[in-house]
């Protein structure tokens, strides 16, 4: 699917769960999520961490409503199973989707400013030469014989002034590769909004509501 009817398609479940207060719903998605994930050949240590991590809001959310909330079990199984259905909704776009196409999706397709999405990649891209400054300036600092904590306003300040340079130089560079903002502009790697796509989201979206619908109308203790 095109990636930018994909992050549609993940907002649009994402906020249909957080009205739709039904545990087979949120059953349902885990499970298909789940199944979808192992189909990526996800690893395994990163499917633990998915269910890992998100499990410390989800037993506080859990716990809460069981013992100070008025909602009933029902309710707090309901908040529970959210917290997991909004993480591997997410992690299915994540782990299906690179971070260039999905701007270059978005600039073509979407009519996003080519000077946002571009900026976007940059700051990405520059994550990992930001990570290897902040420790380069902490060793300069303890050869000074001042230690340099992660909160110490001298790290980030001096990590700041290193981004704007790099950023001007980043600017300097797309100028003189003939990058003009706002005007018409060829791209070499052309992304595009087919059939295909669009039958795949609408399938989706159907059959989403009639799961909510079935789960709704349903007699099921759930």
């Amino acid at each position: 699917m095109n990636a930018g009817l994909k992050l549609l398609l993940t907002i649009w479940i994402a906020i249909e769960i957080s009205f739709v207060t039904n545990l087979t719903v949120n059953l349902v998605v885990i499970g298909v999520s789940l199944i979808i994930l192992l189909f990526t050949k996800i690893k395994w240590q990163a499917l633990f961490k998915l269910f890992f991590w998100p499990l410390f809001p989800a037993a506080g959310l859990l716990v809460s409503q069981l013992f100070y909330g008025n909602g009933g079990p029902l309710f707090a199984w309901i908040l529970f199973t959210r917290i997991y259905a909004y993480v591997l909704v997410g992690a299915i776009f994540t782990e299906t989707t690179d971070l260039t196409t999905l701007a270059l999706t978005l600039e073509q397709n979407f009519h996003l400013p080519a000077k946002f999405a571009y900026g976007v990649l940059a700051a990405f891209n520059l994550l990992p030469k930001i990570v290897e400054q902040v420790k380069t300036i902490k060793t300069a600092g303890l050869m000074r014989g001042v230690v340099l904590h992660f909160w110490s306003p001298q790290l980030y300040f001096k990590a700041i002034l290193a981004s704007i340079s790099w950023s001007e130089n980043l600017a300097e560079a797309m100028t003189s590769h003939g990058f003009v903002e706002g005007q018409r502009r060829s791209h070499r790697y052309p992304t595009r909004l087919n059939y295909l796509d669009w039958g795949l989201f609408i399938a989706v979206i159907i059959a989403f509501q009639l799961l909510i619908w079935v789960a709704t109308n349903s007699q099921s203790l759930f």
